[in-house]
């Protein structure tokens, strides 16, 4: 039951996603645009909702439970950056905007970019954890939700794996030229005239 309310919730996601831009662009709807855009987060309190009624219920938690936490988690953190990123292609596509911004070059631009990057996916797996923590807490019982307890390691390889592309990109950021292009190599006479 909860696969299929995770999986509407996703269709139902890009639906509004989707039909907001398109009533925004192509039919000029901005109202109808506004209100189909401010539904989405919604979808992430209608999944929650079931998840906690039907463990209410006296269910056990399963695999499918622990899946929709941390969906949860990923759509909160970056579901607002996954409509804005759709939007600027949007407008600029139907709409005459303009061209999406390209990633940025300046150092001090990608510096800020792998931080806000790093930075959102460590809150999506803080709102995964609390929404894993939170249902244990409310079910009252742990045998009934130990499942839910494996679903932290998940969470753990994702933010290892955040952090090492987060490092990767700030030390390139960092060992590039202002402008963003590979710093140039130093000459071999500095190496020399350095040793004396």
């Amino acid at each position: 039951m909860i696969a299929a309310v995770i999986q509407t919730v996703e269709a139902l996601f890009w639906v509004l996603v989707l039909g907001g831009l398109t009533a925004r662009y192509l039919l000029r709807m901005r109202r109808l645009s506004t209100v189909m855009l401010l539904l989405v987060p919604l979808l992430d309190v209608v999944l929650l909702t079931v998840i906690a009624v039907h463990l209410s219920q006296g269910a056990s938690a399963d695999v499918t439970h622990g899946l929709g936490a941390l969906y949860l988690g990923f759509t909160v953190a970056y579901g607002h950056s996954v409509i804005t990123w759709a939007d600027v292609r949007f407008a600029h596509r139907f709409a005459g905007g303009p061209s999406p911004p390209p990633r940025p070059t300046a150092r001090a631009a990608r510096l800020r970019h792998e931080n806000v990057a790093w930075l959102r996916g460590l809150l999506a797996c803080l709102i995964g954890a609390g929404a894993l923590a939170g249902l244990t807490l409310f079910v009252g019982d742990p045998e009934r939700t130990a499942v839910l307890d494996g679903f932290y390691t998940p969470l753990g390889i994702f933010m290892f794996w955040n952090t090492v592309i987060a490092v990767w990109g700030v030390v390139s950021a960092l060992f590039s030229a202002e402008d963003g292009s590979p710093a140039p190599p130093v000459p071999a006479s500095v190496h020399t005239d350095a040793r004396g």
